[in-house]
C-alpha cells in the first residue's frame, strides 16, 4: 500500500518566485484562506514562511521552514530553503530529508548558479524533481531554450507537461498537454480564475510548437522521474495562479512516498516497525518570547505516539517525547502521532543536535549529514564586557542551529566564528541583537580557512598539535581544528604532515 505522504523540498535561486509558489502551494491546499497574503497589509504581506526579522527587512529566505498541508487525502510536507548561496549548507540538510524536490526557473533567467548547485545536492542522493518554469506571464525566453538548457545543464530528460500559449504581452493561458484544455487569464490582472477553454483554437505557430515538443521529447516515464533521469517541466505563473493546481496534483501522483534513507548497520526502510527518525535542523527562539529551541526530526520508519521514549545517538539515554509539533511555518499544533515521511518538533534544552538519530532500540545510526569547512572566519568583538556569558550561549545556539560555526582558539581568548557565505554574518549580528539582545561587532581574523584533523595514531596527532599550538583551536565538540592563513597553507602543511588528515567536512 503506498503511503499518502509526500515529502518534499522547493529549491531555486534567489527572485525565481519560489516564496510566492510555496505561498500559493499552502492556498491552493487549503492550508491559508487569503490569497495574495504576500500582498496583504501588515504582517500578512509576509510570505508565512519567512518569519525571521532579517527575512521580513530583506524579502529574503534564511532559515529553511516545514509546512504540513492536507489535500484529497494527501498529507504533504513542504520544506522550504533559502535560495541564496550563503545558506547552502542548511539547504543542504534539508534535502537529506525529502523524497522529491520542486525546481523553480524564472522563465526569463533560466538556469541559474545556485540552482545548478541545489540540483547537484539532489543527485547525489536521486532526489526525483519536476521543474516549474515560472512567470511566464511575463517576458521570458522561448519554451524551447528553457528546455534544451535544463536537457544539457543538468543532463536530464526532460518532459514537458504544460505549454504556455504566449508569453509576456501575448500570454493567452496554459496548455494541459495530458488534456488538450487551455487554463484563460481574466479580469484586469490577467489572473486565472477558474476559465478552462475544453475546446480550445490555438494559434498556428503554438499548435506548430506543441507538435514540435511532442516529437522532439521524451514522454513523462514515472520509473525514470523516480529514479532521478527525468523531469516533467509545468509551466506556470505562481503569482497568478497559473499551474499551481497541476503541480500538487503531479506531486500527489508521481511523487515518491517515504524512501528508505541511508543508515548504518543497513538502510532503514519506512515499513520497519521500529521508530526511527533523524534530526536535519534545529532553531532555536522561533517564538522570543519562550527562548524555545526546536529540533526538527524526519520520521523514518515506524508509528510516532506522543510520549514516546526515544534514544538519540548523541548522549544514549532515552527522552520522552510529551509535546511533539507539527509545523505551518512558525504556527504550530501538537501531534498526537507522525508516520514515515512526516516532519515533527521537539522541544528540547539542548540534548538533541543536527545529525542525532532518534530511535526506540538505538542501535541504528543515519549516515549523510556533514559539516563543511566555513570559508569565511572572523573574530568577534563584544561591545558590552559583561555579556560574555550571553555570547557564548548565543554562539553556542547558533552554532547546533548550524547558523555558523564557533572554534575556540587554543591561545588568546577572542572565539572565532566561521560561515560559508557572507550574508550569514548579516543574520548573525541580526539575531545575536534580536534575540539575545547582544551587541557585537565582527573583526578580520588572522586565519583564512579551517579544517577538522585526524591520524590514525593519537601520538601523531599530539605531535602536530604541540607544533602548531597558535594555529589550533577546538570546536564546539571539542574535535581539533587546525587554522590556516591560505587554502595553499593547508596544502602545505598537509605535505608535511602526511599522517594527518585535513578534513573539510566531517559529518555530524
Amino acid at each position: 500500500m503506498t503511503s499518502p505522504r509526500r515529502t518534499f523540498a522547493i529549491i531555486s535561486h534567489p527572485d525565481a518566485g519560489k516564496t510566492t509558489l510555496t505561498e500559493k502551494l499552502l492556498y491552493f491546499g487549503g492550508a491559508i484562506h487569503l490569497a495574495g497574503e504576500v500582498k496583504a497589509r501588515g504582517q500578512n504581506r509576509r510570505a508565512r514562511s519567512d518569519w525571521m526579522k532579517i527575512e521580513q527587512q530583506r524579502g529574503i529566505s534564511v532559515t529553511s521552514s516545514v509546512m504540513t498541508f492536507e489535500k484529497d487525502g494527501v498529507t504533504f510536507n513542504l520544506l522550504d530553503t533559502p535560495g541564496h548561496e550563503d545558506f547552502s549548507e542548511d539547504t543542504y540538510r534539508t534535502l537529506t530529508a525529502v523524497d522529491s524536490a520542486v525546481m523553480v526557473i524564472d522563465a526569463a533567467r533560466g538556469i541559474e548558479a545556485q540552482t545548478r548547485k541545489l540540483f547537484e545536492v539532489c543527485r547525489l542522493r536521486s532526489v526525483p524533481i519536476i521543474t516549474f518554469i515560472n512567470k511566464v506571464d511575463r517576458e521570458g525566453r522561448p519554451p524551447f531554450e528553457l528546455l534544451d538548457e535544463i536537457a544539457d545543464i543538468l543532463a536530464l530528460d526532460v518532459a514537458p507537461m504544460s505549454w504556455p500559449v504566449g508569453m509576456g504581452g501575448l500570454f493567452e493561458g496554459i496548455l494541459d498537454l495530458t488534456t488538450g484544455k487551455v487554463s484563460r487569464p481574466e479580469g484586469d490582472s490577467r489572473a486565472f480564475h477558474g476559465k478552462v477553454d475544453d475546446a480550445p483554437t490555438l494559434p498556428a505557430e503554438i499548435a506548430e510548437e506543441i507538435e514540435l515538443a511532442q516529437a522532439g521529447y521524451a514522454e513523462f516515464d514515472g520509473e525514470a522521474y523516480r529514479n532521478g533521469d527525468l523531469t516533467p517541466v509545468y509551466f506556470g505563473s505562481a503569482l497568478k495562479d497559473f499551474g499551481v493546481a497541476e503541480l500538487i496534483d503531479a506531486l500527489s501522483r508521481h511523487a515518491p512516498p517515504p524512501r528508505p534513507q541511508p543508515a548504518e548497520p543497513a538502510p532503514v526502510s519506512p515499513e520497519n516497525k521500529e521508530v526511527t527518525g533523524f534530526v536535519f535542523k534545529v532553531q532555536a527562539n522561533m517564538d522570543p518570547q519562550h527562548r524555545d529551541r526546536i529540533a526538527f526530526m524526519r520520521l523514518c520508519s515506524g508509528t510516532f505516539k506522543r510520549g514516546m521514549k526515544l534514544t538519540p545517538t548523541g548522549h544514549g539515554k532515552p527522552i520522552a517525547v510529551h509535546s511533539p509539533i507539527l509545523f505551518f511555518a512558525q504556527n504550530r499544533e501538537v501531534a498526537d502521532e507522525a508516520f514515515p515521511g512526516d516532519i515533527i518538533g521537539i522541544p528540547n534544552h539542548g540534548t538533541l543536535r543536527v545529525g542525532d538519530t532518534l530511535s526506540e532500540r538505538a542501535d541504528v545510526r543515519f549516515t549523510g549529514l556533514p559539516n563543511f569547512a566555513p570559508e569565511i572566519l572572523r573574530r568577534v568583538a563584544l561591545k558590552d564586557p559583561t555579556k560574555t556569558k550571553q555570547l557564548r550561549k548565543a554562539l553556542d545556539d547558533m552554532a547546533e542551529e548550524g547558523v555558523t560555526q564557533v572554534f575556540y582558539p587554543e591561545i588568546g581568548s577572542n572565539w572565532i566564528i566561521g560561515v560559508v557565505g557572507q550574508l550569514q554574518l548579516d543574520v548573525l549580528l541580526s539575531r545575536l541583537d534580536a534575540e539575545y539582545k547582544v551587541a557585537a561587532g565582527l573583526e578580520p581574523a588572522p586565519f583564512d580557512t579551517a579544517r577538522w584533523i585526524t591520524a590514525e595514531d593519537p601520538a601523531d596527532l599530539k605531535a602536530f598539535m604541540d607544533l602548531n599550538r597558535s594555529a589550533m583551536a577546538k570546536d564546539r565538540d571539542d574535535n581539533p581544528v587546525f587554522l590556516a592563513k591560505s587554502a595553499w597553507e593547508v596544502g602545505y602543511v598537509a605535505d608535511r604532515y602526511p599522517k594527518v588528515r585535513f578534513l573539510a567536512t566531517r559529518e555530524r
